[in-house]
């Protein structure tokens, strides 16, 4: 894999978390709309955002793979999902203990191991 396909996947990890804050954004969005559910998704504008942010990376996914082999971009999606909880804390300040910061830094040196091996 090279330098290029690095960046693309490290960008792709990271907009996964970005998607999953936007879904979070806009569920406290919901918390301030009243009526049906059907009613309330159509008017929550971050909600909208959050869609066509996932769509816009499923596209950059599909590129990815045109490219990489699935068995060398995948590691990078998990640690984008390994984000997520360490973007949560910050952000949300949502709790953090020492074992999930201990899972994230397996995942982390996990992806240092396979990125290592394509080279």
């Amino acid at each position: 894999m090279g330098r290029k396909d690095i960046l693309l996947c490290a960008a792709f990890a990271v907009a996964l978390p970005a998607g999953q804050l936007m879904f979070k954004w806009a569920a406290a969005y919901d918390a301030t709309l009243t009526g049906p559910l059907p009613l309330r998704v159509v008017r929550n504008l971050p909600l909208m955002g959050a869609f066509g942010w996932y769509g816009l990376t499923a596209l950059v996914w599909f590129y990815i793979l045109t490219r990489v082999p699935l068995s060398q971009a995948y590691p990078f999606s998990i640690f984008g999902s390994a984000l997520v909880p360490i973007a949560a804390w910050l952000i949300f300040r949502e709790p953090m203990n020492w074992q999930m910061a201990a899972g994230f830094a397996l995942m982390f040196a996990g992806l240092v191991v396979i990125t290592r091996a394509q080279a």
